[in-house]
């Protein structure tokens, strides 16, 4: 990878933060390494995902790639999305406030309400069993009563590698609802395997749950571990869900380039 300079943006979306990058020139060819040395905080840019522009395959405005800071690519990230959708508008990816988005969990149609507010609607969501659901990916949900005194890495961790979940694992959410319509979550995510600040499945996947099993009604406000602020949206008729909204805010924190010739790779 010679003589290559990135420019990237950085993101977050209710404090989950993000590299992204425009790839619709199909130059950057990053593997885990560079990815993971990157995403690194105190020796990279710092992040909780990396998140590619790229051209389309189908008809939707572009195509998000979204990868953890293991280098492991995912199905989906819900403030990623949020966040790519005011990227990609901004760099002329898409046309409009309105737009669609191709990503490995199906098609994402987003809409940006305002400079820092953006809406996305969410796959349905599958395979609901007790409190383990597929928001486009997994998250098992725990309800705990004393959310600050929750050892959210050391339990999520436990949870996230256990055979239950095996081979995949899963993200791993701790909850406490108050009725009828509020939550506060802290995740353990898979790929980053810690604790984030926020994550956008995770509260999607903490509303469908509390709705399904915990007496919740729809719009659900979902506080995150940062103290911003998530609202779920959505219907729940017959036993299913459908029609499921994530909105939420959006900030560019800064802007850079880094010499990918220069960078000390993980690993080499």
């Amino acid at each position: 990878m010679s003589d290559m300079k990135l420019d990237f943006v950085k993101m977050h979306g209710a404090g989950n933060d993000f590299i992204m990058i425009d790839d619709r020139d199909g130059r950057f060819h990053g593997d885990w390494r560079c990815l993971s040395t990157m995403a690194a905080r105190g020796t990279g840019i710092g992040c909780e995902g990396v998140i590619l522009v790229q051209k389309p395959e189908g008809e939707a405005d572009f195509r998000m790639r979204f990868y953890n800071p293991d280098g492991s690519e995912a199905e989906l990230c819900g403030n990623g999305a949020r966040c790519v959708a005011a990227f990609a508008r901004e760099i002329g990816a898409a046309a409009s406030d309105i737009m669609r988005f191709e990503t490995l969990a199906g098609v994402v149609e987003a809409e940006i309400k305002s400079e820092s507010l953006v809406c996305i609607r969410m796959p349905d969501p599958k395979n609901l069993k007790g409190d383990f659901v597929n928001t486009g990916v997994p998250h098992k949900v725990v309800v705990v009563e004393n959310l600050a005194k929750t050892d959210v890495d050391g339990e999520g961790r436990r949870i996230r590698l256990s055979d239950e979940f095996a081979p995949a694992g899963t993200n791993v959410d701790f909850v406490t609802y108050r009725a009828p319509n509020r939550a506060n979550v802290r995740t353990y995510e898979r790929g980053v395997e810690a604790e984030t600040g926020a994550c956008g499945t995770g509260a999607v996947a903490t509303a469908v749950v509390g709705v399904a099993n915990y007496g919740l009604a729809f719009p659900v406000r979902v506080s995150t571990a940062c103290g911003f602020e998530l609202l779920v949206d959505g219907e729940h008729v017959d036993g299913a869900f459908r029609n499921i909204t994530l909105t939420g805010p959006v900030k560019k924190v800064f802007t850079g380039s880094i010499d990918l010739d220069t960078l000390d790779i993980l690993g080499e």
